[in-house]
């Protein structure tokens, strides 16, 4: 298959924009997946923040960093990825190179444990205002659970009114696929002129 699965897509797009040195987010570590990925490509001089509400989820995604030795790479947070600012040092802040975020809930939990339209929007918002030119946040939007219209709805209306000259915004996702297939939203940040 030539056309990539949305994941598949995800982290391409985040192995081009990520190096040795880079700070990154993952805003819903979930099972710890993006967090090991994003830890491998910022190297032994990077930093990756993980985010996720859920004590399971943060137990899961310490496990697999343990078990690949890459604990030291990573700072996890029980909180919510709203409090990106009030968490991560300034001078990390102000090298952010990129972010990933799995929206919906965590695959094998609690289902009505979801991401929220005003969290989302207001985390992205926060992650652009410091997110370095050529930066990249790439959002995989699952929306097919009680309260994902909502929050997909919400997201698209934010991202389609941000600025093209200081902004690129993608939608990549299968149209033909039943049950509210997945799909990708990723916002370059351009360079200054």
């Amino acid at each position: 298959m030539k056309l990539k699965r949305v994941l598949q897509y995800a982290h391409e797009l985040m192995r081009e924009t990520l190096k040795d040195g880079d700070i990154a987010i993952d805003a819903t570590c979930g099972n710890g997946h993006d967090t090991l990925f994003l830890s491998q490509l910022i190297g032994k001089t990077g930093h990756v923040y993980a985010y996720d509400i859920q004590e399971q989820a943060i137990k899961n995604t310490s496990e697999r960093l343990n078990e690949n030795n890459l604990h030291t790479r990573a700072t996890l947070f029980q909180e919510s990825h709203d409090m990106i600012e009030a968490t991560i040092p300034r001078e990390h802040l102000e090298k952010l190179q990129g972010a990933i975020f799995n929206l919906g809930y965590l695959p094998g939990s609690d289902k009505s444990i979801v991401t929220t339209p005003e969290q989302t929007t207001e985390s992205v918002q926060t992650i652009l205002n410091f997110l370095q030119p050529s930066g990249l946040v790439v959002l995989v939007v699952y929306y097919g659970h009680p309260g994902g219209e909502k929050e997909k709805h919400a997201l698209l209306q934010y991202v389609e009114r941000l600025d093209q000259k200081s902004f690129n915004v993608l939608q990549y996702g299968f149209i033909n696929q039943k049950n509210s297939p997945p799909f990708i939203v990723a916002i370059e940040k351009k360079k200054a002129h």
